[in-house]
């Protein structure tokens, strides 16, 4: 099957007994109209998605990202997901694919339609950029203040700051905004000064030799790839923490990452215009050990 590959999805209810669902899966051309112009998605960025890699035909942290998919949904009032039918729609997807390199597999779950039929589902398969560059030399990373204070997710659940929305501009925004700084990527702070995540990825830190993350919260998503960088670390006999981390912590830290589903685990350099230590083979480890996985 040549890339990129498309699958349009039926949702079935969470609660469905059903066990096939291939009725429910319609391969198209990537090329092809597939949307309606009132589509929710593309009009106000009213829906969920998560994004997994392939690597060498084995789709990595499924059940992860499925998890996370249903909690988003759950948080954005949209129907949940039925697991059984993602899995299946992933398996299938893999059963097309290429069995070498890496590849980047999105999947979207949308209101659909205003007073039309809903919800909207669909799955695309493309090849992953190519991050061996960045992999072994970094990013250079500043901070930028994301105007809320440590809480508000709690306080103010409509923002949905815990959910993995497609309303992704103010991402791309602080993106641009960290390349007119002279910078690769970005590290969101919350006003009174705790480190909260990237746009596109988890922080990692090694601190007083512990590895830490800022600890996941309705403001700050799970990472799924930082999930299984401590799961190697803690295999290494390594300590790990999930706690906050103030901007004094991170600009002290022996050495920090970002780490995402298709570009890995990625040192950061140098933080607004200052080095900071990299460890160069703990990274080339942990990037070889998220590689080697069949799962």
């Amino acid at each position: 099957m040549t890339l990129p590959f498309t699958l349009l999805i039926d949702p079935v209810p969470a609660d469905s007994t059903r066990t096939n669902f291939d009725d429910t899966f319609h391969a198209i051309d990537s090329n092809a109209p597939a949307l309606r112009v009132a589509e929710l998605s593309t009009q106000r960025g009213d829906g969920i998605f998560e994004t997994l890699s392939v690597v060498n035909g084995h789709p990595q942290e499924v059940e992860p990202h499925i998890s996370r998919l249903i909690n988003s949904a759950r948080i954005c009032d949209l129907p949940v997901p039925h697991p059984g039918q993602w899995r299946a729609a992933i398996a299938l997807a893999v059963s097309q694919l290429p069995a070498d390199g890496e590849l980047a597999l999105k999947f979207v779950l949308s209101r659909g339609v205003e007073a039309g039929p809903a919800p909207t589902a669909w799955l695309h398969a493309t090849r992953a950029s190519n991050f061996e560059a960045v992999r072994e030399h970094g990013v250079k990373v500043v901070t930028l203040d994301r105007g809320y204070p440590r809480g508000v997710a709690e306080r103010a659940p409509w923002l949905l700051m815990g959910a993995k929305t497609l309303s992704y501009a103010i991402n791309m925004a602080a993106l641009r905004e960290a390349k007119r700084r002279g910078a690769d990527d970005t590290i969101f702070l919350t006003t009174d000064g705790y480190v909260m995540e990237g746009p596109t990825s988890s922080v990692i830190i090694r601190s007083g030799g512990v590895y830490v993350t800022p600890a996941p919260s309705g403001a700050i998503l799970h990472g799924t790839t930082q999930q299984s960088v401590f799961e190697y670390l803690e295999a290494q006999g390594e300590r790990t923490e999930y706690r906050d981390v103030t901007l004094a912590e991170l600009r002290e830290a022996d050495a920090a990452w970002l780490v995402s589903s298709v570009r890995l685990a990625v040192s950061v350099t140098e933080l607004d215009g200052t080095p900071i230590p990299v460890d160069a083979e703990l990274t080339r480890a942990i990037n070889a050990a998220l590689l080697a996985r069949t799962a």
